[in-house]
């Protein structure tokens, strides 16, 4: 059957346009029901026996959720518990354009065999589809949709049940749907009173989300926050500039402060700063928010005040918060910045959130506070009678809605994640909170993966470049098993070196558009957490035919040079190929073969040749100005059996790190010129902006107060000044300095080329940079490894490929995923750093001081590669009379005066006090000011230092 309608339509020229829409509807749609005669399906989805337990409905039935009880209870609708649920067209249509994140759990949710979820397509059912009457609005005509096939839903199991027993409950949270489905004759229920029916599942009443109506119930009266504008005037005043868009980023050290990041290029400003409850104005971290800014004389400055973790647990310490806030906005002058207050939100972002429960104080009490793992996150109010069960464990909340009468906004239980402190489970909070996939590759996704036993076929042997006879070799850290670069280098006949890079090729076995390609490209990146790895793509590739291990047959993607012996390109060669590795060696191994002069077989005289160019090649990188930087990296030793680490030390970099490095840096550059030559629209390619001057007050002042010039006109410049900044008897100055230089400088981000005009890579001193060298782990590498291949004419090509704006796109998720990589490991290496300090009591260590803020020092102890804070106010105690200068910047504590880089000696301990956030604690030993150093005990017991020669 068809459904036309007509309407005519006046085009901008003047013309009038004639437009007819079609709409089909069928008398074949199967309802799903096992029990039904007249439409059954062959695979049928709802169950004859469709019981659950409940005081309301004491008889099978099916649920039919409505639009908000699927966008706002969709923890609730995950539960195992929830089974045999009817989810309507119009309602996965309506949620599928309001949150894309609920939608793809609701389709998570209907692809769960075990769950009994059907999708019925009411919209072209004969019987169910109606049409929008005169005045009604979408949403009435959507809802009547809903009721009407519910409707349908009753009738006809009636019939094909002869009125047994099995009925259709609709669920919605919409009074006036409520009252017109009770017209109709249907059984209807607000989600919240048909789930407080269920018997004996007290955890999902903990699940509903609050609505509107129950959070003005348990809020107070007092107003707290100013009103949130209307989104219509917020349009109108980004419009006319009175107010500016961005998002707002949260304070992790101080939760009274954060800044607002400007969207709109052009702007009066990047970024506006806030300060103070009022001003935050319910703002969540991550939100995008409406600011106005202030006037010019009421702009202040970032606080150098770090706040403890002593925020108060309960609502009735508001005072003492406010006296907090006027504290840490008391700011200095020389600093200020653009500062405003939010007056709207214009899109939340809220995600699920791992965190703890503090339990009121209160016997008997359900309202308890959760205090997320995450500092930027404020406390949320939820409802619990499981408190008592839920404390001491890990669990994750979801937000629910901040009115302007709470301190803190009101939320619910989602799931328990087990108990903290366990190393599984601070894990899984360590991976929820960074946004990292984790879950196992599902079926879908492996079913693309090579049949095995796999060889090359005899198809690839004619097309490829055969290599096999080459002396390749790997050269990689200890126990690594993604292998997906190799190397070689030999002397030619005219006396010139083949240097040769050779790369997993990846893209040969993960094809465009396929479920495979698809969960690579939204992972965009495999994790590397202490002791746990969380591939890109499944194991099968990434450990095994992917992996250039030694001594099998591989596929590649090789990029060839012949170089002269003073490193000089004469000529550059790029192909796809077939290699065997003939030596998998660590970087240890592989510097031993180049320092052991006995030894001269093929594999060691091919890496002498490349150690000897690779010097060279950094020499001249150098000369360009490219930056050397540090970071305290750390390795740790862990426990075979318990899987605890054992050993904590900074990681040693040998010759041969520099020299893989090296050429990996050469191989990327000369495929981001050969991809962008082709490809000028829609190359993928990586740049490092470069920073912003007042980025680099800091490094400046640090050396200036050694009486050292640094010099930040160019890469150049900067890189000359590190090297010539040192300072007799102090060797580990110009590391410190290089750490402050690396924390001065910006992202390095993937991006199109159609899509901007600046390439340059700041750090690297190169015009042009991609990432071809790891595409087992990275998928910016993939597709420039399809980019190559389509340059060369190895591979074709696909619409996708040549999209800018899809690349745009796809370049915007790696640099999300690749950040979210890094904190999540910086995350695992803090938390194992724990799990090292736990059982060795206190340890005396020597350190530097790397920043000087109004009440604090923050200390690097190059040992552990470890820093911590040492405050100088106490709650406990009377603090000590403290100056703090801005232009050293310089802490006086009482008499002594601190700077930065000064050596300092410090206790180091683990703080478990706070179960939630344990940290490492420092406290001061040398030098000794009166009231603030802690005394040495007079014997350290040797079993609680820490045994690094095991």
């Amino acid at each position: 059957m068809l459904k036309s309608k007509t309407f005519v339509k006046k085009t901008r020229s003047g013309g009038v346009l004639k437009i007819v829409r079609e709409h089909y509807l069928r008398d074949d749609i199967w309802c799903g029901s096992e029990v039904c005669k007249e439409c059954k399906d062959e695979a049928p989805v709802l169950q004859e026996d469709a019981c659950i337990e409940s005081n309301l409905c004491s008889y099978p039935h099916y649920l039919i959720p409505d639009t908000n009880v699927v966008l706002h209870q969709i923890d609730i609708l995950e539960d195992n518990l929830i089974r045999n649920v009817i989810i309507l067209q119009t309602v996965l249509q309506e949620v599928r354009h309001r949150s894309a994140t609920v939608y793809k759990r609701i389709k998570d949710a209907i692809h769960d065999k075990e769950k009994h979820f059907y999708t019925f397509t009411n919209e072209h059912h004969r019987e169910t589809f109606i049409e929008r009457e005169q005045g009604e609005s979408a949403n009435d005509r959507n809802d009547r949709a809903i009721r009407v096939a519910a409707k349908w839903y009753t009738d006809h199991l009636a019939k094909a049940t002869d009125n047994g027993p099995l009925k259709v409950v609709l669920l919605t949270s919409d009074r006036a749907n409520k009252e017109k489905a009770e017209q109709c004759g249907l059984i209807v229920y607000r989600c919240e009173e048909y789930i407080k029916s269920l018997i004996g599942n007290p955890e999902l009443v903990d699940r509903l989300a609050l609505t509107p109506d129950d959070q003005n119930e348990i809020t107070g009266s007092k107003l707290l926050f100013p009103e949130h504008l209307p989104l219509s005037r917020i349009q109108t005043g980004i419009k006319n500039g009175m107010f500016l868009q961005g998002t707002f980023h949260a304070n992790r050290d101080n939760y009274l402060e954060g800044t607002v990041f400007i969207h709109r290029e052009g702007a009066v400003t990047n970024e506006v700063l806030l300060q103070g409850f009022q001003n935050l104005n319910r703002a969540v971290h991550q939100d995008v928010v409406a600011v106005e800014l202030f006037p010019k004389e009421r702009w202040v400055a970032p606080s150098s005040v770090v706040l403890q973790d002593d925020n108060p647990d309960d609502e009735d310490a508001e005072e003492d918060e406010t006296e907090t806030e006027n504290k840490s906005v008391a700011a200095e002058s020389s600093a200020l910045k653009p500062t405003g207050r939010v007056v709207g939100i214009i899109k939340r972002n809220w995600r699920p959130y791992c965190g703890m429960l503090s339990q009121s104080q209160i016997k008997e009490a359900t309202r308890h506070l959760f205090t997320p793992a995450d500092r930027r996150i404020p406390r949320i109010r939820i409802e619990t009678r499981q408190a008592a069960t839920l404390v001491g464990q890990r669990i994750m909340v979801a937000i629910d809605g901040w009115p302007k009468n709470s301190r803190y906004p009101n939320g619910h239980f989602v799931k328990n994640l087990g108990t903290a402190g366990d190393k599984e489970t601070e894990t899984e909070v360590l991976l929820l909170e960074h946004d990292v996939p984790h879950q196992p590759f599902s079926q879908a996704v492996l079913s693309f993966l090579p049949k095995m036993p796999w060889s090359i076929s005899e198809e690839e042997l004619k097309v490829r470049a055969d290599l096999r006879h080459l002396f390749v070799c790997s050269v990689d850290p200890p126990g690594c098993t993604d292998i997906d670069d190799a190397l070689h280098c030999r002397e030619l006949e005219n006396g010139n070196l083949e240097v040769g890079v050779h790369i997993a090729d990846v893209s040969h076995f993960i094809r465009p558009g396929n479920a495979l390609d698809q969960e690579a490209a939204s992972r965009g990146t495999t994790v590397y957490l202490c002791g746990k790895r969380i591939d890109m793509v499944p194991e099968l590739l990434s450990s095994n035919l992917c992996s250039l291990r030694s001594n099998v047959e591989r596929l590649a993607f090789s990029c060839i040079w012949e170089m002269n012996n003073n490193a000089e390109i004469i000529k550059t060669h790029f192909t796809k190929s077939i290699i065997n590795s003939k030596a998998s060696l660590t970087y240890a191994e592989a510097q031993m073969r180049i320092d052991d002069t006995t030894m001269n077989d093929d594999i060691t005289k091919s890496l002498r040749g490349l150690n000897k160019l690779a010097k060279i090649l950094k020499g001249r990188r150098i000369d360009k100005g490219a930056l050397t930087l540090s970071s305290p990296e750390v390795r740790f030793h862990i426990d075979s059996e318990t899987h605890d680490p054992i050993d904590l030390q900074t990681k040693e970099l040998m010759e041969t790190n520099s020299m893989v490095e090296e050429f990996m840096l050469l191989a990327n550059i000369s495929v981001a010129q050969k991809i962008y030559d082709e490809f000028s629209e829609c190359a993928l390619l990586r740049k490092h902006p470069a920073p912003p001057p007042s980025n680099y007050d800091i490094l400046i002042k640090a050396a200036n107060s050694r009486d050292l010039e640094i010099h930040t006109d160019s890469a150049k410049a900067l890189a000359d000044s590190l090297n010539n900044a040192t300072i007799e008897r102090f060797p580990y100055f110009n590391t410190l300095l290089r750490i402050l230089a690396t924390r001065c400088m910006m992202q390095a981000v993937y991006f199109c080329s159609g899509m901007d005009n600046d390439f340059h890579h700041y750090g690297l001193a190169s015009p042009i940079y991609t990432h071809f060298t790891s595409p087992i782990r990275r998928y910016s590498d993939i597709i420039v490894h399809r980019l190559l291949a389509v340059a060369i004419n190895a591979d074709s090509t696909y619409p996708d490929l040549m999209d800018k704006h899809k690349q745009s796109a796809l370049c915007s998720n790696l640099n999300y995923r690749h950040k979210m990589a890094q904190y999540a490991q910086r995350a695992s290496v803090a938390f194992h750093t724990q799990l090292f300090f736990k059982n060795r009591g206190i340890i005396n260590e020597e350190g530097f001081i790397l920043f000087v803020r109004k009440n604090a020092i923050i200390i690097l102890i190059p040992k552990f590669g470890l820093e911590g804070t040492v405050f100088f106010e106490n709650k406990d105690k009377p603090s000590p009379h403290l100056t703090f200068d801005t232009e050293g910047p310089t802490l006086k504590v009482e008499e002594h005066i601190f700077h930065m880089f000064d050596k300092v000696k410090v206790t180091i301990s683990l703080d478990a006090s706070n179960i939630q956030h344990q940290r490492i604690r420092m406290a001061l030993i040398e030098p000794v000011i009166p009231g603030v150093s802690v005394p040495v005990p007079e014997s350290e017991p040797e079993a609680k230092k820490p045994k690094l020669d095991r």
